[in-house]
């Protein structure tokens, strides 16, 4: 299933999601990616889905939901998307769209293009320095740092929607003060309309530690007296899930890219009239798996 949702996002309201690259194909296997472990790394551009199909499941979602944007927010990198341009243009119609990209292919042209096209676009930035950025983002080996940094610069001089960045604070990755002194320095460069300082609060692909909160204050002091907006994004999201009206497939179309605590899953079952039984079948028949962090349990789609 290409759309879910509508779910609620902690920087958009209601988000109706598009997962237009399946399967986990990304350019990096974060440490922290809360979708687990990347399943193909890879850099090249192709297509996924066919234009019309993901137009078709789109619209046909979109009547019967309230949302304040369409995001691009894939089981990977939606960037690989060589199609992306056009699907964006292709949607304008049915609202505001949002890209969440990992940033790492912004230095070739045609992805900066395809993304001029959207309204509203995240950047992921959780390194400054190079053998950071190999620590956490475990990059594919064919990519450049310095161009991947070249690449955010330019877009986003160029962007003229709604940009911000998202820096993901990692225990004994990124979290010492020289790390944080030169992110800092860079978001000042980028110039993002608000930088989104988080910790997972999903389970990691990898056994990794959120940054403590002194640490996040102290990124928050030093990104936001260079003249930046900060959030710190530390707690769960608050909203209803929207799992339609074939609950299984629903259920498997969110937790493919977006893990959902048990309450919450519960919560959505209920609003639709449906027992937990439904997930109790999913996982006799091995389509979704449970996860536990931080005390709490996550049910994600294997």
């Amino acid at each position: 299933m290409i759309t879910f949702g509508p779910v609620p996002s902690r920087r958009l309201g209601r988000s109706l999601g598009v997962n237009n690259i399946p399967k986990k194909v990304c350019s990096y296997d974060c440490v922290y990616c809360q979708i687990g472990k990347t399943k193909l790394l890879s850099v090249e551009r192709r297509e996924f889905f066919k234009i019309d199909e993901i137009l078709k499941e789109v619209s046909d979602k979109s009547r019967n939901s309230e949302y304040d944007y369409i995001t691009f927010v894939p089981d990977g990198e939606p960037t690989l998307d060589i199609n992306l341009g056009q699907e964006i243009k292709a949607l304008k119609d049915l609202g505001k769209i949002a890209v969440i990209t990992n940033a790492s292919l912004l230095w070739v042209e045609g992805v900066r293009e395809a993304l001029h096209h959207a309204d509203w676009v995240s950047v992921k930035l959780d390194a400054a320095r190079k053998g950071t950025w190999k620590k956490i983002d475990r990059p594919h080996f064919s990519l450049s740092f310095e161009k991947v940094l070249e690449g955010i610069l330019e877009f986003s001089k160029q962007f003229e929607g709604t940009l911000v960045t998202e820096t993901m604070i990692i225990s004994e990755f990124n979290d010492s003060e020289k790390d944080l002194v030169e992110i800092a320095k860079l978001l000042e460069k980028i110039n993002p309309k608000t930088a989104y300082i988080s910790v997972p609060t999903r389970p990691p692909a990898y056994s990794v530690k959120p940054a403590s909160d002194e640490t996040l204050d102290l990124a928050y002091v030093m990104i936001s007296s260079r003249g930046i907006d900060v959030e710190i994004l530390s707690k769960p999201e608050v909203g209803s899930f929207e799992i339609g009206d074939d609950p299984k497939k629903g259920i498997l179309s969110i937790t493919a890219v977006h893990p959902m605590r048990e309450s919450d899953l519960k919560k959505a079952l209920e609003d639709k009239g449906y027992d937990f039984s439904i997930v109790e079948e999913l996982l006799q028949e091995k389509k979704l798996e449970v996860l536990e962090y931080g005390g709490v349990r996550f049910y994600r789609k294997r």
